[in-house]
């Protein structure tokens, strides 16, 4: 699995499995991402808001792995809705990373954190402007690919209805109890590739008995099935995972879902109370 790749709409390569970085910070996320790379990953998926971008640039300095090998991915900061502080931000990202451009450096979300799910503003004009400093860097070869995260169809056509280069992804919230299909169909539709941020739903899946059935089935943790599910919707997958043994297991996926199984599991239940436990960022899905 670690070797299989997607092609994005400019011609990129980009692995279908990649390591996520939320809430591992310090020497921590060195060590993780050094892990990560030793057991065969090339694709590293970071952000500003996480602020451990320093920390996953030595990580991957320290790995030995040609950097040319690796798809980097940051996240340009949701409040980011002007040109020219999205330049600062970019520059800070290059900055800190300490790399000599990114892979893929998505918008991390259309409305700034403070009103995510609590306004009806979508920034339209200021996803523009911050676009338009992705576009600019995307010229000067800065960053090999350029996307966003989190936008509805809404939020989509925006920038491909008012802005010269099409997203190459969009990073969305999708997991087994949680595939807005809608969304992911409209992206396909337009050529725009879906990547999957916490396929295992922030842990909270993990005891549903349902999906532990068929991963018995399978012979296979359930982790490994969520991962699995999402990457055979199509979209690449960004599990989250902290210990050796974990980001081993997730690359783990030498195993294929029966289309009826696909059906049952795009189905499933939504997770009652889903957002409202301590794990889930009360800031708007930072992630």
């Amino acid at each position: 699995m670690l070797e299989e790749k997607y092609t994005l709409n400019n011609g990129i390569e980009i692995p279908k499995l990649g390591l996520g970085t939320w809430l591992i910070n310090g020497e921590k996320a060195k060590e993780v991402v050094k892990n990560a790379l030793k057991l065969g990953y090339r694709h590293i998926d970071t952000a500003e808001a996480y602020g451990n971008e320093g920390e996953v640039g030595l990580g991957i300095k320290e790995s030995g792995i040609p950097r040319e090998e690796i798809f980097l991915t940051t996240k340009l900061v949701a409040e980011a809705k002007d040109y020219e502080t999205a330049k600062k931000y970019i520059e800070e990202s290059l900055n800190e990373l300490d790399c000599d451009y990114i892979d893929l450096m998505i918008i991390h979300s259309p409305q700034p954190w403070a009103y995510v799910n609590q306004s009806d503003n979508r920034y339209e004009l200021g996803n523009l402007e911050a676009w338009k400093a992705l576009e600019e860097y995307y010229k000067l070869g800065k960053i090999k690919a350029i996307g966003v995260s989190n936008f509805q169809i809404n939020d989509l056509k925006n920038i491909i209805e008012n802005t010269e280069i099409k997203p190459a992804v969009n990073q969305i919230l999708c997991h087994i109890s949680n595939t807005p299909l809608e969304l992911i169909n409209y992206c396909k539709d337009n050529n725009i590739l879906v990547e999957s941020y916490s396929p295992i739903a922030h842990g909270e899946i993990l005891n549903n008995e349902q999906i532990k059935s068929l991963a018995n089935k399978y012979n296979v943790s359930v982790a490994q099935l969520c991962i699995k599910y999402t990457i055979q919707l199509g979209t690449v997958s960004l599990p989250k995972a902290s210990t050796k043994e974990h980001i081993e297991e997730n690359s783990k996926l030498d195993f294929t879902i029966s289309d009826e199984d696909m059906e049952v599991l795009k189905n499933i239940e939504h997770i009652k109370d889903y957002g409202k436990s301590s794990i889930f960022p009360v800031y708007g899905g930072k992630i």
